[in-house]
């Protein structure tokens, strides 16, 4: 897969870079996976650094500092969470939230799976709102206020609204007859999902570029673009 880094880039100034990281691309050098957004970076400006992470099926915003200086004011802001990070989550249901904080400990277990868990977990706090309902699932707003692994998959699915396609967390895969009246699949076909990953969107990144205050949004990207497309068609 060739990726024209510059065509990821949504923002840039003389400190600072927001990139709209694909989706199934680690955001850190892996071993296991050669194709990363660090490594793609270090190729554009060898002075860029990745100041934080997305999910490797996550899309969205991701944050890079050009300069020393610029990532350790990135990580002082992400220290005093004072970096606003919204995310955009398609999720199984309908569901009517309002500023409905859900406030849950987070385990993470060593087999990259996470956990709620009161005794042993890590504070966790993510505020969530309803943008849009549809037949059966709805798009919901996620504002983390902490960054735990997973933290936004695991907390939506124990309010009973898991992301479409997180089967790690109880979301199944969505296809399109399950929303479209009518449908009809071609002879001798197979029905893929309307998805491919867990329906998970890093939207808009709100932070201090060591001037002033920017807000940066990323647009979707063409998997969840066809997603919201077809759950907005078949609403009724």
């Amino acid at each position: 897969m060739k990726i024209n880094f510059e065509s990821l880039i949504i923002y840039e100034d003389d400190n600072f870079m927001v990139v709209n990281k694909p989706p199934f691309m680690a955001s850190l050098e892996d071993r296991n996976d050669p194709l990363n957004l660090q490594k793609l970076a270090k190729k554009y400006n060898e002075e860029l650094s990745a100041c934080h992470r997305l999910d490797k099926e996550t899309s969205g915003c991701i944050l890079l500092a050009k300069n020393k200086e610029a990532y350790r004011h990135a990580s002082l802001q992400f220290e005093h969470r004072s970096i606003k990070k919204i995310y955009h989550a398609f999720v199984h249901g309908i569901h009517e939230f309002r500023n409905e904080v859900i406030d849950l400990p987070i385990y993470a277990l060593n087999k990259g799976v996470t956990k709620i868990d009161y005794s042993v977990g890590k504070p966790a706090k993510t505020t969530v709102n309803t943008l849009e309902l549809y037949k059966y699932h709805s798009l919901v707003e996620c504002i983390p206020e902490t960054g735990r692994m997973h933290q936004i998959r695991i907390h939506l699915s124990q309010s009973k609204a898991p992301l479409i396609n997180d089967e790690m967390y109880g979301g199944d895969p969505l296809f399109l007859s399950q929303i479209k009246r009518k449908f009809k699949l071609k002879k001798d076909t197979e029905e893929l999902p309307l998805i491919k990953r867990f329906a998970l969107h890093a939207r808009e990144l709100v932070f201090d570029n060591l001037k002033e205050r920017i807000s940066v949004e990323a647009p979707y990207p063409k998997d969840m673009k066809v997603l919201h497309k077809q759950l907005a068609a078949n609403k009724h």
